[in-house]
Parts: C-alpha cells; structure tokens; sequence
C-alpha cells in the first residue's frame, strides 16, 4: 500500500480543512508515492523515535505534534528538531502529523478524555465556525430526483444525525444559448422556459469538491445555474473540546482524586475549590487557556485542560474550577484513538504504538 492511500485513509477520517490556521498537518516530511511498509503512531517525534521506526520496520509516522510547525530557514543539526529532520531523511522515513485536524475531530482527544472519566451527554466545547456550506441548484422536473439522490450520496443534507436533509423551491428557468451552445432542452437562439425545481442542500465544507464534481457529472444542463457559499451556521460537530456531565455528582476533593485515578497523573495544579459539587464538566486536551470564558458561558463546574499559566488561574473568577493536568497527560491517550481507527479501516495492515515516551517533563 502506498503512502498517499493511507493518508487518504486519515484525511477521510480527520479532513485538515478543520485544523487550525496557525497549525501545520498533513505529510510533512516523505514521499507519498512511496510503498508504506508500517505505521509508527506517536504523540511527538524526536530521534528516539525514528529509530524505533527503523527497528519496527516502519517508513511512516503518523504523529500527532508536527516536527516542524513554525518555518525552518536552516538545517544545521543544533536542535532536536534539525537532527529528526536529518535523521528521519537518512533513513527515508515519511512523516505525517494529525494535530488539530483530530482535536476539532467530535470524537477526538477531549472526548476520549470525557469517556475515561465516564461523561455523559458530551457535546463540543467550542464549536467551529464557517465550516458549513450550503448549495442552491436548479434542475429540470425530470431529472430533480436522480441528481439529488446522487449528491445525498456523497455526504450532501448531513446534518448531526440527520442526513438526506433538503429544501426544495418550485419555479421556471429561462435561457437562451448561443450559435456555440448545445442545449439539452430547446434549440440554439431559441428563448426557452422549463419548469425547473431549485434544491437547496447543506454539508461540510471537505465535502464541496466532490459534491460538485458529482453535480457536473449528473446535471442534464451544459450550463448548470447553481451557487454555493460558506454559512455562518454554528456546526455542533466539529470543534475543540468537550462538555458533558458525571453520571454521579462528586464534592470537589473526591473529583481530584477520581481525576488522578483515570488519568495517570500524579500532579494536578487547580484554582480555589468554590464548588462543594462537581456535576458538568469541560476538557480542552493540550493547551486550553483560551477555552477558559467558553466553560464559563456554558455553566461548566469544572475545566480540565493543561498549560494554564499562573494568571490563567485568576480567570476563573469565582465561576470555574480549573485544573491543569498537563500537556502530555491530556492527550496521552491519542495514540490509541488514532490505532483503534486505523486497525479498522486497514486491519490487516502493520500499525503498532510507539513505546518511546516523549514526554520532555519529568516530576520529583
């Protein structure tokens, strides 16, 4: 199997359209073309970790930080990063990574978190904006039903847990072609008038070229009137974080302990304990300060998240309790949402977890 193929595989599963702007995903170092001998999965890559690829016999990593995210000027070998460049080239080994595509994935690394910990009713955090695109098209009584079972076909009028969603308005088209036209109905320089339906359909925004190329191929018209534009609509499935309640309400001092328990962490940092009951909780894996004032708008007793910094604290005004797990123990359970997904779509294929640990922090 090629390369390219397993990253279609990933970009069908996790599209980088939803990765954030300041991000960079997608193949980063390699040669797609290439035959794909195994799959590495890690959180972050370093030298440590192209070797065990080269012992494992895996050509490509699929890791979830990129080894490169702000611009290289030079590769010299002074930092970790040049010397996994180099090393990663030498022994011609691709380098792949997921990051924020799988972090605004509705199932991804918050809530995995939210399953450890037993939430219920979890929904996005921070939902992303103009993901949505909607569609308007005309089409020809007797061909309305064939295109628009077509375009439901490829992912047109999805909605949550709907889909085969549409608005239809009935009206009349009116065209005239040219001497170079060839009209399906009527004849050259001839005004014509059809009684056409216009289709109104929504879906995610990866979806629109092939949506359109399938529009191309199914409208009778050699000159299809149709438009289509991104909407400002909120989209509940994609986005970062999570939110959802505990099954059981627990008093704060119980929840820190429940916390620890389920994931692995023997240090938590937290604002002042203002709530004797923990019910709804928010999770931001990774780097969450930003997703402080989302937890507090959506009522949210606690925030779960890594990297606050000291005035990150101060944020949660007597509203929230934050608390800071970590960086690295907020997302160490990725790995294994990435391998479950892959074993199914590719179950006879060689994907195998690092068992280098990348985490740069230590405790005493």
């Amino acid at each position: 199997m090629k390369i390219k193929k397993i990253i279609s595989i990933i970009e069908n599963w996790v599209p980088l359209e939803y990765s954030e702007d300041y991000d960079n995903v997608g193949l980063i170092i390699g040669d797609e073309e290439k035959k794909c001998s195994g799959i590495l999965i890690t959180l972050d890559t370093n030298e440590l970790v192209i070797d065990e690829a080269v012992r494992r016999n895996c050509n490509f990593i699929l890791s979830f930080h990129p080894i490169i995210f702000s611009g290289i000027k030079k590769i010299t070998e002074r930092n970790y990063v040049e010397k996994t460049i180099v090393k990663a080239i030498k022994n011609d080994i691709s380098i792949y990574s997921i990051h924020t595509a799988l972090d605004n994935y509705k199932f991804g690394v918050s809530h995995k978190i939210g399953e450890r910990l037993g939430l219920i009713k979890q929904e996005i955090l921070i939902p992303k904006k103009n993901t949505l695109v909607k569609l308007n098209v005309n089409i020809p009584l007797d061909h309305y039903e064939k295109v628009k079972k077509q375009l439901f076909l490829y992912g047109a009028g999805e909605q949550g847990n709907y889909k085969n969603s549409s608005f239809t308005l009935d009206g009349s088209g009116q065209f005239s072609g040219n001497e170079k036209s060839n009209p399906f109905i009527g004849v050259k320089k001839k005004n014509i008038k059809v009684d056409e339906k216009q289709l109104n359909l929504i879906f995610q925004k990866h979806k629109k070229s092939k949506i359109l190329k399938k529009l191309k191929e199914v409208h009778p018209y050699e000159q299809i009137s149709y438009e289509v534009y991104t909407i400002n609509n909120v989209n509940e499935e994609i986005g970062l974080g999570s939110i959802g309640d505990l099954k059981n309400s627990m008093n704060s001092k119980e929840f820190l302990r429940f916390l620890k328990n389920r994931m692995n962490t023997k240090l938590i940092r937290h604002s002042n304990l203002i709530f004797k009951n923990i019910k709804k909780v928010a999770i931001l894996g990774g780097s969450g300060s930003f997703s402080i004032e989302s937890a507090i708008q959506k009522k949210a007793d606690v925030l779960i998240t890594g990297d606050l910094k000291y005035h990150d604290f101060f944020k949660s005004n007597n509203k929230i309790i934050l608390m800071d797990i970590g960086h690295y123990e907020s997302e160490q359970f990725t790995k294994k949402i990435i391998l479950d997904y892959l074993t199914k779509k590719i179950p006879s294929f060689a994907c195998v977890l690092s068992r280098v640990k990348t985490n740069p922090i230590n405790y005493y």
